[in-house]
This record gives C-alpha cells, structure tokens and sequence, in this order.
C-alpha cells in the first residue's frame, strides 16, 4: 500500500525558516535577523552569536552530527566541507557547539577549484560567508543528518569565486534602481525590490542497470553512439501522457524530499521525448530560487539511484530527439507584491508599466550577446538551434496586445486602446464558455513575455540559473538608472515618461519577433536587422569581457574586470575539457567495444557463408551483401577513429585558453561525428546480441 502523509504536515520541517527562527529566537535577536535580511544591515556578530546557538539545538534535535557551508564554486555543481558540533574532549565527554563565527564564515580550500587564475595552486586561502537571505536546512543521506547553511565563496584578496556573489550583487543593483523608478511614480510605501524567478526543471530517466552498460552515459553524461529506434517522439504520445507507476514513485518520493527541505515542488508531468520529464516549482526570490534549483537536480539524482534509475540533467543526452532545457522565469516584486511586469487590463494605460518594458526592451536588445552567454554550456550547443529549442538568436515575444501597444506608440506616439480576450467557445453545449487571454503563447522564442513575467528558455537543464539571472538583474538595473537619471531631471515628468516610452520602443523594437524562431526565414530576418546569431559556447564567451560588458559590471559592482577575465578562462577550460573527455570516451568505446564486436559479427557471417558453401550449392548473395556492408563501414570506423585520435592528441598539448577551446569545436567535434555516423549504421547491422551496449530503444522506451 503507498505510504500517506500529509504535505502541510511535512512542508519545510528540515528548513530552519522564518517560522522556527521566530519561535526560537527572542524577539529582539529575531527582529534584528529580519532586518538584516529584509533591509540589508549589516549583521551584529552578537546576534550571529544567539542564531548560531538556535540553529545548533534545532538541527540536533533532527538529527544532524555535523555541519557544512553549502556553496556553489564555478564548476556548476554545489561543494561542502562536513565539520562535526563536537568540541574537544573535557574529562572524557564532548560539548556540542557551534559558534557565531563559525556560523558567518569558513574557510574551505580555494586551491583546487576553477579560478580562472584569480588564485595560484599554492594559495589555498578562500573564504565562505554566510547568506543569511536564503534559508539554513537539514539533509538527511547516507552520511547522517547534515546541517547546510547557504554561503556565498571568495577568494582571500576578495574576488568571488562562485556563482552566488555575482548574483546577490546584481539583486543589490536592481533593487537600488527599481525602487528609484518606482518613487517617480509615488510609490513611497515599498522597501524592497527583488526578482522573482521560477525555473522549470527537465530531465531524462534511464534504468540504472543499463546505465552502467554505457560508458558514454557514465563518462560524458550523454550517448555518444546510438542508432535511433523505429519509434522516437514522433506521434507525441508521451508528452503529458499518463504517467507510468515506476517513474509516479519516483515523482512522489522526489517531492517528499523537495517538500521537507522547502522546496515549492508544484508542477510534474512527462515531456515531449520518451524517458523525458518535467518539474517545476513556485517562484522564489532570485537568490533561493537558485539554491532551490541545486537542491532539485540533486534530489533528482540521488533520489533515482535509490529508485534503480539514474537522472540524466545533460542537455542532449541522446540524438534524434529532444532534449532538456531550464527555462527561467523572471518578474520583478516589490516587498508589498507589486509585480513591476502587470500590465493589468489596460496595459496602454499603465505607464509605469509601459516604460518597465521597454527598459527591458532596450536591457536585451544592447546586451543579446551576454543574455546569450549566459545561456552557453558545452551540452546546450547540441540544443540551441535546434528543432526542439529556442534559436541561437536573442529575441522577444510579446504577444498580439503588448505588440500592437507598441506599434501604436511607435506609429503615432500615443497608445490609445488594448486588445481584448474576449471569450474562447468550445462549441459543447455541457462546456463552460471560458476567459480567453489577449494573447497567444510562442514556444519558439528564447524570451517570451508570458502574462505578468518573462520566460528565458535558452537555460541549460544542468546549468546554474545564477549567470542568465545575474546578467538580466544587472542590464536591467542599467537601463533603469539611465531612465531615472534622464526623469529625475525632467520639468515636465509625464512629457518626459511618454517621450521616453516611446524612445526605447522606437529603438529597440527590433528586438521584438512574434513569429516562428524556427524558420529558417527568421535567420535570415534577423540577420537583417542585426541581431547576434551566436551558435557555440566558444562564439559566446568573448561577450563577457567586451568593453562594453565590463564597464556595465563594474558600474554596478557585479564583477571586477578581473573575476570576469577569470570566468573566461574557466569557460575556455571547461569546454575543452568536456569535449576532450568525450573524444577520448569514444575512442574508448571503439576501440576496445564496438570494432571487437564488429569483428566477431563478420567472422560470423564469414564461418556462415563457409558452412553453407561446404554443405550445398546455396545461394549466400544475402549473407556475402552483409558481410561486405559490415566490412566497409568498419573500414571508415577504423578510419575515422584514427583521425579522431590524432585531432584529439594535438588538441591536449596546445596551451589552455581560447584557441585550444576553438580547435576543440573546429577540428575535434567533427572528427567525432565522423566516427558516429559510421558506428550508428553498423548498430542497424549487427546482431543485436552482439552489440556491446543497451540501444536507444532500450534506454529510453525500457524504463
């Protein structure tokens, strides 16, 4: 019988939160804490002192034996160092404790993570620093009972060496110009401004067992070989199909564990390509969205081994079908729930609003080349431009309202008239006529205006949501503090507001694209109007250290010229390496699994045609028509494989940098599609009980 429980009852019950720091703490210690995160004061070390002391008992009391500082280094995974409450031994017993200090910084080694040269191997000095704003939880695995506490990680000489100090530097940034915009509209009564953002989660599930019969899945974290099966995603029977009993398990204990650690785990349902899903969440402000998505792909993964299945978060983990993406979705709240991007009912008539969204019109219009960026990952190369994703190309969907709202102020200046939902018939009597939106949906745009918030799409599945929330804060926050610099100056406010409004429209509206992203009509469309179409991860690393770039993130305080400049040269580094790890996997596979198997089928075929020659005068054109098919795609498998291990060699001794990045994607990727192509037709041809490794069809269709 399946276990019963009650959501409410368990929601957040590992989560030192709002609620338990209330009950534990006095009032005066809490009241302080809230201001610390609510206004952004400074912390009292006192009171760091007394939280510490709250937040030991209560993860005793759960179990927890040791503590961590959770932290999220550049190399998109989330890093701890496990330190035990006990101290030293007094008259043979131990005291817990756990001390403000420890509770505000600690000290892991920087030395061995990606810096991008911001520190030397033999400088091993890096600090953590408690992020009071986003909740401390209690995990609960093999290890025991781990009391985590959300920090953000720095060098000794102060540059940030992971992905939360950007980011929680860019909420600063679009806080302080948002509620600048917000006050020349009269607003006097919010405090906070921060950015909302929701993204949703997809992954693929393969069985474990079959897993491990692939070192591709295991090296790289995708195929790298494999024929597709007759039947793919062709008749979309899976998407939103019923949901089958060993995956709705696996759902339900995923969301358990999501729900004790105060993660919003809402939506679940199967995607477009066999073995693909989806989760997503409630929205969270930036910062704990951000560590929530950490805590999903690792509940994910750690939860599906315990279920006999392993969690696939690679962009494209197979060929031929679609693959998985993250988007973001990003609004913009006051701390009194003002959404900044709710036209409401008459969006030519909310002028606040009107001049929010042409800021953001201008924001990714003068900055595609970082939003994309933002967006760049070795995996997303094989998704980004694809059939399945939006395109390499930055544009808006607006819809039909907001679009002929913009027209009629970049037409005649003055927005008179919205256009209206009006009501969607079904046409079945027993059906409910139903409120129909203004507007459409495009899932083919990277950034779509979706009701009261934009949804960027690009994201890769595995990536952090830090970076693209991170860019969008600060080039937002940018074009907010030019609008208010030019308003905060005006004699005639609501003159200068339209003359503005109309400005950024006119300017930017080429940014704007309501159409197909697919087509291949829009490539060409954009090109026209001169917008980036940037394809690779190597194309699109450059735009971080632009002049441009550097100045917007330095003006903010976001990136020094120099983290940025280290961010680079980790990129670089890091899509070598991936790519150098998959050549080398395939030249593995080749080598030592799949010609020996070609070799035993032809040897097969070989005694065959000999026996049924020695026994009678048969026909063995079928069997000779086999053999030589196998015969001549092993030769270019031997050919190919060869090229890829001279392209692969020269590439590892050529210096790190940008242009080892490139003779990766230029010299060694096509080599290693040139050894595929042979490889995925001898897959058709050999006996399926000689091939070394589980196929398509049974990774995807057999879970």
């Amino acid at each position: 019988m399946s276990e019963l429980f009650n959501v409410a009852d368990i929601f957040g019950e590992d989560v030192f939160s709002d609620a338990v720091m209330e009950e534990r703490l006095p009032k005066k210690v809490y009241k302080e804490l809230r201001k610390t995160i609510d206004e952004g004061k400074e912390l009292d070390p006192m009171i760091a002192e007394v939280v510490a002391g709250a937040m030991k008992d209560w993860a005793i009391e759960k179990g927890a034996t040791h503590y961590t500082h959770w932290f999220q280094p550049l190399t998109g995974v989330t890093a701890e160092k496990h330190d035990s409450f006990i101290s030293a031994p007094v008259n043979g017993k131990v005291l817990m404790e756990f001390s403000g200090k420890e509770l505000i910084k600690g000290e892991p080694d920087a030395s061995s993570f990606p810096s991008g040269g911001l520190r030397a191997t033999f400088e091993a000095r890096g600090y953590t620093a408690w992020d009071c704003t986003s909740p401390a939880f209690v995990r609960h695995d093999a290890a025991g009972a781990i009391l985590c506490i959300p920090t953000a990680f720095c060098s000794y000489t102060g540059e940030a060496l992971d992905q939360k100090t950007p980011l929680l530097r860019s909420m600063e940034a679009l806080n302080v110009q948002a509620l600048r915009l917000i006050r020349l509209f009269g607003n006097t009564t919010s405090k906070k401004v921060t950015p909302s953002v929701g993204p949703e989660q997809e992954y693929f599930l393969v069985d474990r067992k079959k897993y491990l019969q692939r070192k591709d899945l295991i090296f790289a974290g995708r195929t790298l070989f494999g024929a597709m099966p007759p039947k793919g995603q062709e008749l979309e029977d899976h998407y939103f199909g019923s949901i089958r009993e060993r995956i709705a398990a696996y759902m339900k204990d995923v969301n358990k564990e999501l729900w004790k650690l105060g993660v919003s785990s809402k939506t679940q349902h199967n995607e477009v390509a066999p073995a693909q899903h989806e989760l997503a969440p409630i929205y969270a402000v930036a910062n704990i969205a951000v560590d929530h998505n950490q805590l999903i792909m690792e509940t994910l993964k750690k939860v599906a081994e315990r279920n006999g299945l392993y969690c696939l978060l690679h962009e494209k983990p197979f060929a031929g079908v679609n693959g998985s993406g993250k988007h973001n979705n990003w609004s913009v709240i006051t701390d009194d729930g003002i959404n900044l991007l709710n036209p409401g009912k008459t969006p030519h008539e909310n002028i606040q609003f009107l001049l929010v969204l042409t800021c953001i019109l201008k924001a990714i219009d003068e900055h595609a080349d970082l939003l994309r960026e933002s967006a760049a990952d070795v995996g997303n190369d094989h998704r980004l431009g694809a059939n399945e994703a939006p395109p390499a190309i930055i544009s808006i969907f607006l819809g039909e309202q907001l679009e002929d709202v913009l027209e009629q102020l970049v037409s005649t200046g003055e927005a008179t008239h919205s256009l209206k939902g009006g009501r969607l018939q079904t046409g079945v009597k027993t059906l409910p006529d139903l409120a129909k939106d203004a507007t459409d949906r495009n899932r083919t745009s990277p950034f779509a205006f979706t009701g009261n918030k934009f949804e960027f799409r690009m994201c890769g599945s595995r990536d952090s949501i830090a970076s693209p929330n991170t860019v969008l804060n600060t080039i937002v926050a940018d074009v907010f503090c030019e609008a208010c610099d030019i308003l905060e100056k005006a004699d005639d406010f609501d003159m200068a507001v339209h003359d503005l409004i109309k400005k950024y429209a006119s300017e930017h509206q080429r940014i704007v694209f309501n159409g197909n992203g697919y087509s291949d009509e829009w490539v060409e469309e954009a090109k026209r109007r001169g917008l980036p179409n940037i394809t690779s991860m190597v194309d699109a690393i450059p735009a971080l250290i632009t002049e441009k770039s550097i100045k917007l993130f330095e003006k903010y305080g976001v990136f020094t010229k120099a983290e940025l400049e280290s961010r680079v040269e980790v990129k670089y580094e890091t899509y070598a390496k991936a790519i150098n790890i998959e050549a080398r996997t395939m030249v593995d596979m080749a080598r030592k699994q799949i010609i020996p198997a070609v070799i035993k089928y032809i040897k097969v075929l070989a005694d065959s045609i000999n026996s049924v020659r020695a026994a009678c005068d048969a026909d063995v054109s079928v069997q000779t028509g086999e053999l030589k098919d196998a015969s001549a795609l092993l030769a270019q498998t031997k050919a190919a494989l060869v090229r890829l291990e001279e392209v692969t060699e020269a590439a590892s001794v050529m210096e790190e940098g940008e242009k080892q990045a490139k003779y990766y994607h230029d010299s060694v990727m096509p080599a290693m599609e040139a050894l595929r192509i042979p490889v995925d037709k001898l897959e058709m041809i050999v006996d399926k009980d000689l091939w070394p490794m589980p196929s398509y069809g049974d990774l995807i269709f057999e879970v």
